[in-house]
């Protein structure tokens, strides 16, 4: 994407709290808050207009994050009615400055955003279900650059649901793909904004250290939730990646590659074998 010219207005001075964003040239803005200011947020004129909403928050049986996708004609008034749902804690509303979408407009849009959020899978979607909308081919491509707005802003607002996991097909264009060898088996990743994302066909241990459970359960409570998903699937002796899995750092990837401990920044290299913790004294 080219690039853009974001504006972020606090109305309270708390970056943490009501906020504003609006990109040069574009007729959408959003506007977020925590749920603590959800009294605050009501009261704010841009939410009687239609547009399409987020509320963010965390799983209460897995732990892992969770989100609503909405939309409605007056923004205000559907809002007030997921005061019953206890998961969320965060807010983000995206409108028209213009008020020029209509009820097809949103509902394509949320249809859009739901698609979106089940392939990038880094949420579980509240409701999973869009009556969707078909559009006027020209209303589409608008809607679709709409879209595109909302994907680059909405990290900037607190979540990155809707930003892929890098791929080893953009790590081979910027030519950063780093590797790691155990035991015979080989994997590769990079940095991500994120912390670190390991490929598709990378190779981990089939069996993890005999302390790996105490010393470093989160790990491998983690590595557990892979294979019981089947992002990691065991072969005759070994573990394989069924796709790009992105991790907190490149320790908690390599954490889970070894079965165990791991010091990330001496696990990975690069094709020279320089260490990524050599690669980035560099910098």
């Amino acid at each position: 994407m080219a690039a853009s010219t974001l504006k972020l207005f606090l109305p309270q001075g708390d970056p943490k709290g009501l906020r504003t964003a609006e990109v040069s040239n574009w007729t959408g803005k959003a506007i977020a808050a925590p749920r603590s200011e959800f009294k605050e947020l009501l009261q704010r004129d841009e939410l009687q207009s239609s547009g399409i909403y987020f509320l963010l928050g965390t799983d209460p049986e897995t732990g892992g994050a969770m989100v609503y996708i909405g939309e409605a004609e007056v923004i205000k008034d559907r809002i007030k009615c997921h005061t019953d749902k206890d998961f969320w804690i965060q807010i983000v509303v995206f409108v028209s400055k213009d008020e020029n979408l209509t009820k097809a407009h949103i509902r394509y849009l949320e249809g859009r955003l739901l698609e979106i959020a089940k392939d990038v899978g880094r949420v579980k979607l509240f409701n999973s279900q869009s009556s969707g909308s078909r559009l006027p081919e020209s209303d589409q491509a608008d809607m679709e650059v709409f879209l595109s707005l909302v994907c680059l802003v909405l990290p900037v607002m607190g979540s990155d649901m809707l930003t892929p996991v890098k791929t080893s097909e953009v790590s081979k264009q910027k030519k950063n793909t780093l590797f790691c060898e155990t035991k015979g088996l080989k994997a590769s990743g990079m940095r991500t904004p994120n912390g670190f994302v390991v490929f598709k066909g990378s190779q981990a241990v089939l069996t993890e250290r005999p302390s790996a459970s105490k010393t470093h359960p989160g790990y491998m409570a983690q590595r557990a939730k892979l294979i019981d998903s089947g992002s990691l699937t065991p072969q005759t002796d070994n573990l394989v990646f069924t796709v790009d899995v992105e991790f907190s750092s490149p320790s908690a990837a390599g954490a889970i590659i070894v079965g165990g401990g791991a010091a990330g920044p001496m696990l990975w290299r690069d094709k020279t074998g320089k260490t990524l913790k050599e690669i980035e004294q560099e910098i």
